[in-house]
């Protein structure tokens, strides 16, 4: 039996934004429904709007997928897209949803910009690499990068919406192991550790991320 390529490991990793983008649009679906709650209110923990981060979770999978997608994709900055804020403090993106297809809509943004991720991961190159200001990624670290916005902005909307959220645990352990290669693995299950990875959980004997943190999305033979 041959062993894993690099283009088969492409598409794993495009099937793995693929599934953990599907997870997270179930698990917000009921938000949806007549009689739900208001995007309006703040999505956990943060500062804006549930809406304000569905468009902003969009805009990162988005951007991702875009980064990569040139012919010659760019190795110091970003695609020039035009990104900016439509409230004071709200987040600067290019995607937005119109409003006037409600939550619902929003969710078909967000899929159809998992669906844009996963297919430029599965047809990128392993050697290419394009610039993000946490290093210069390749495709499976884009992938991961989308997979942990998903998950932990997931995480936010369900609790400014009142919904469970049980994260796909593979995608969990694949993402964490992928971007936070020196984060302890020993102290607590996979999820637990990317909410503190992430800066919204706590861990006994480690200190507080919430006040800044960072991932490493370059490949592990480009890290020296």
């Amino acid at each position: 039996m041959s062993g894993t390529t690099a283009e088969d490991e492409g598409a794993r990793w495009a099937d793995d934004v693929r599934e953990t983008v599907a997870r997270a649009m179930a698990a917000l679906a009921p938000a949806t429904s007549e009689g739900a709650p208001s995007w309006s209110v703040p999505a956990g923990p943060l500062t804006w709007s549930c809406w304000e981060t569905g468009e902003h979770l969009a805009d990162d999978l988005f951007a991702y997928a875009a980064q990569l997608a040139p012919a010659a994709p760019p190795a110091d900055d970003d695609v020039p897209f035009r990104w900016e804020s439509t409230t004071p403090g709200g987040p600067a993106n290019t995607i937005r949803a119109d409003p006037a297809h409600g939550p619902a809509g929003l969710l078909r943004v967000i899929d159809a910009c998992g669906g844009l991720l996963a297919a430029v991961v599965r047809v990128t190159p392993p050697e290419a690499r394009a610039h993000h200001v946490f290093g210069r990624a390749d495709a499976a670290g884009f992938a991961a990068m989308g997979i942990v916005e998903t998950l932990v902005h997931t995480d936010d909307l369900a609790q400014g919406l009142g919904l469970e959220w049980n994260p796909p645990e593979a995608q969990v352990a694949r993402s964490l192991d992928r971007l936070f290669p020196d984060v302890p693995r020993d102290l607590a299950p996979p999820w637990p550790t990317l909410r503190w990875a992430t800066g919204r959980a706590s861990l006994p004997g480690l200190p507080d991320r919430a006040s800044g943190w960072r991932w490493d999305a370059r490949p592990a033979g480009d890290r020296g």
